[in-house]
């Protein structure tokens, strides 16, 4: 372990200064953000009014050891290791989908003692790199027009599609929402001849189509009465008492909070009108406290810090560097997106967690490993300028 501290030490000099100290910053207001947050429910579970940061703080603690080592790891090794993680967190997710138990409509929790983990959350980072590695491997043949491309490109749906599918079935759809942009942005933009991803893409939707028909065959249905009533999500105010309590609750918060807030600490809606809400409707806790210009200021950040890993894809000096950093900055867009066209309604609420600012550990990890691995491409890329230069 000293030995991969001292290393990571030399390599902070080679780091996206900008991209580290954004994340420091978001994660630090986030983990005091969830104090102030979670401090009803806190008293309500009888429990310390630190208990979640501590928590918290704990999981970023795990996602900091991951990171040390990804971003001491080379990326010229990541093949092996991807492929082994891709077949572990298949396996888990297949596991959890016959024997695992619904927690909060959905069944992608794996319990180990006291511990609980999201095994899917982990699944981004790890189906972004598959990806990333599967389009710099067959590049220069997906270019080619005089060598058939079907086989390469069914890996890649598979390899893209098949996590997504699962957590589907286990009716998650935020997760699997999230993770089917990510792949689409990806394969978009991936070396792939337009023709082949437009009969791809007839292909997809004609497969969709005859899976969602056997769905409704064997089941009656193919979302659950839960699922579709989130579709209903316009004028939730008018719904109060039928599902629309939450996002209702969500408007208040931020029509208290004004251009300048309440004040840390002084939110009304986190006493049991927003359930749970340091999870996924901390940003109207925030946007109570802090007001609108305030709050602002984490649009700039989240602006920054995706300007930042997008310029990191256009300066990689290799092909897996690119579509990681791509699918990196999709991934961590579409949690934006998600999480606040849900509070803002005009989408359907999904329970997906607001990056470096809701509390949840699985989702944490997750994305300090997305960013140490970020971190990584870019230190390559800057070390390899030197050499050549």
């Amino acid at each position: 372990m000293k030995k991969v501290v001292r290393k990571t030490f030399y390599l902070f000099q080679d780091m996206d200064k900008g991209l580290l100290l954004c994340t420091i910053a978001l994660f630090s207001f986030g983990l005091l953000n969830i104090v102030t947050a979670s401090s009803s429910e806190a008293t309500a579970n009888q429990t310390s009014l630190y208990y979640y940061f501590y928590k918290q703080l704990q999981m970023i603690g795990i996602g900091v050891l991951a990171g040390l080592f990804i971003i001491n790891y080379d990326s010229k090794k990541y093949p092996f290791w991807a492929t082994i993680g891709y077949m572990g967190i298949v396996g888990v997710l297949l596991y959890l989908s016959f024997y695992g138990s619904d927690y909060r409509g959905s069944r992608n929790w794996l319990q180990i003692g006291p511990i609980s983990f999201q095994p899917s959350e982990l699944s981004k980072p790890i189906v972004i790199v598959c990806l990333a590695l599967l389009f710099e491997k067959y590049a220069s043949r997906l270019r080619n027009k005089k060598i058939p491309h079907t086989e390469m490109i069914a890996k890649i749906i598979i390899i893209g599609l098949t996590v997504p599918i699962i957590i589907f079935l286990q009716k998650d759809l935020g997760t699997m929402f999230i993770l089917f942009c990510t792949f689409l942005v990806m394969f978009i933009a991936s070396p792939i001849l337009r023709i082949d991803k437009l009969r791809a893409f007839l292909l997809m939707g004609l497969v969709a189509v005859l899976g969602m028909l056997g769905m409704y065959m064997g089941k009656g249905y193919i979302l659950s009465a839960e699922q579709l009533d989130r579709f209903d999500f316009f004028n939730p105010c008018t719904k109060y008492e039928e599902g629309g309590y939450q996002i209702c609750n969500g408007y208040i918060a931020i029509n208290d909070g004004g251009l300048m807030g309440l004040g840390p600490g002084k939110s009304k809606q986190k006493y049991s009108y927003i359930p749970e809400p340091h999870t996924d409707s901390v940003f109207a806790i925030i946007a109570e406290e802090y007001g609108f210009l305030k709050g602002s200021l984490i649009f700039i950040l989240y602006l920054y810090l995706l300007k930042r890993i997008i310029n990191l894809a256009c300066r990689a000096n290799t092909l897996r560097g690119r579509y990681i950093c791509l699918g990196v900055a999709t991934y961590i867009f579409m949690h934006i997106l998600v999480n606040l066209g849900g509070l803002f309604g005009v989408m359907p609420l999904t329970g997906v967690p607001l990056p470096f600012l809701s509390y949840g550990g699985s989702f944490a990890i997750s994305l300090i490993i997305a960013l140490a691995i970020v971190q990584r491409i870019h230190i390559e890329t800057k070390r390899q300028k030197i050499k050549l230069s």
